[in-house]
């Protein structure tokens, strides 16, 4: 993990974007960047992430199309490719991504909140598992998980120049 993020408790407000998540998780980091919302957030942490990110969720769309579960180019509107995961609802202090499927429905909160001296991005992961393979899914994945999503974060402390290119 990136030692600027941190792993912290899920915010309280959180649970009420996904009420029935059994499994939620949540890190953060500090930004000198006190223009920052969480639209740009977002689109700086989760757009066009690095070719290793890329290749992970390649081959995990690949394993999961036999299966009948959704992938990205299934979900993601041709028009809204602003974050790299489908839009559920947006503000400048957060932006909700995510979906909902067979095995599980899972949502992605980007909050954004000024400090005294620095803006706090958090992004907090929620899950409701719909089944047995729901779980069987999540327990896969949870590994990547926790190597993923500090590494997007990481991005919010590198200039927009080194993040918005196609090589993250």
């Amino acid at each position: 993990m990136h030692k600027s993020v941190q792993p912290v408790p899920v915010p309280t407000g959180c649970v009420y974007v996904l009420p029935s998540a059994d499994f939620s998780d949540s890190f953060a980091v500090d930004v000198a960047d006190d223009a920052l919302d969480a639209p740009a957030a977002a689109r700086r942490a989760f757009a066009e992430p690095p070719r290793w990110i890329t290749g992970l969720l390649g081959l995990r769309n690949m394993l999961v199309a036999p299966l009948g579960l959704k992938t990205n180019t299934e979900t993601e509107p041709a028009d809204d490719k602003r974050f790299g995961l489908p839009l559920v609802a947006s503000s400048r202090e957060r932006v909700v991504l995510g979906m909902d499927d067979r095995h599980l429905d899972f949502r992605v909160v980007i909050d954004v909140e000024r400090l005294r001296d620095t803006t706090r991005v958090t992004t907090t992961t929620l899950v409701h598992r719909n089944n047995r393979l729901g779980h069987l899914y999540l327990a896969a994945v949870m590994p990547f998980h926790k190597i993923i999503v500090p590494a997007l974060l990481a991005r919010l402390n590198t200039t927009a120049e080194n993040v918005s290119g196609p090589h993250g």
